[in-house]
């Protein structure tokens, strides 16, 4: 099950999604983008039901709802797009007030976000910036995620079959940006969203 609710994002939001398998670069990708894009970007805080793990922070790295807590945001109308993420039980999502967030900060909202959640930001925003990485070949998406050394052997699986499924979605985002080499990818995408921001001042 996954969804997004029924109010409509006010039309002067510029939402950039980005999406890729696990092992495509994308927390390296974000943390750069956040420091050199050419328009400010506010980085998108998660919702999630899972708990955190050692390090993280609610607020700054996800906020840490329970359950209950979730359901009823999800009842009440208030995410951009939820679902549940690797059958798993555990529920991801984005809270409206994130765009709020970002508005306010002269900002557009960067959302990283898996193809279900992007899916689901797409049927409700059909103009968002939404650019799917990945890397050159898929041999590569298992090197990189056997390399983390963080995951079990039953976890990579899984992984693998959930990146070949997003991978298949590809073509349903505007762009698509391979990362095979970490600076071009970011100027691709700096470039991307620099002719956005000319397109909306046109």
């Amino acid at each position: 099950m996954s969804g997004s609710d029924e109010r409509q994002p006010d039309s002067s939001y510029q939402i950039v999604v980005l999406s890729g398998p696990a092992g495509s670069g994308k927390t390296t990708i974000v943390q750069r983008l956040l420091r050199e894009s050419p328009v400010p970007l506010v980085m998108s805080v998660s919702a999630t039901t899972r708990p955190p793990r050692t390090g993280e922070v609610d607020g700054r790295d996800y906020y840490f709802l329970s359950p209950e807590e979730f359901e009823r945001h999800r009842a009440h109308g208030d995410f951009l797009e939820y679902a549940e993420v690797h059958k798993s039980g555990r529920w991801y999502g984005t809270l409206l007030s994130e765009l709020d967030r970002a508005r306010q900060a002269g900002a557009w909202p960067l959302l990283e976000v898996d193809v279900e959640g992007a899916l689901n930001v797409m049927r409700r925003f059909p103009d968002a910036l939404t650019i799917f990485l990945s890397t050159p070949s898929f041999d590569e998406y298992e090197q990189r995620l056997r390399s983390r050394g963080t995951e079990g052997e039953e976890d990579i699986q899984r992984r693998l079959q959930t990146a070949r499924n997003e991978v298949q979605s590809a073509v349903r985002y505007r762009y698509r940006v391979v990362n095979d080499d970490l600076d071009r990818a970011v100027r691709e995408i700096c470039g991307i969203i620099a002719e956005r921001e000319a397109e909306l001042h046109a």
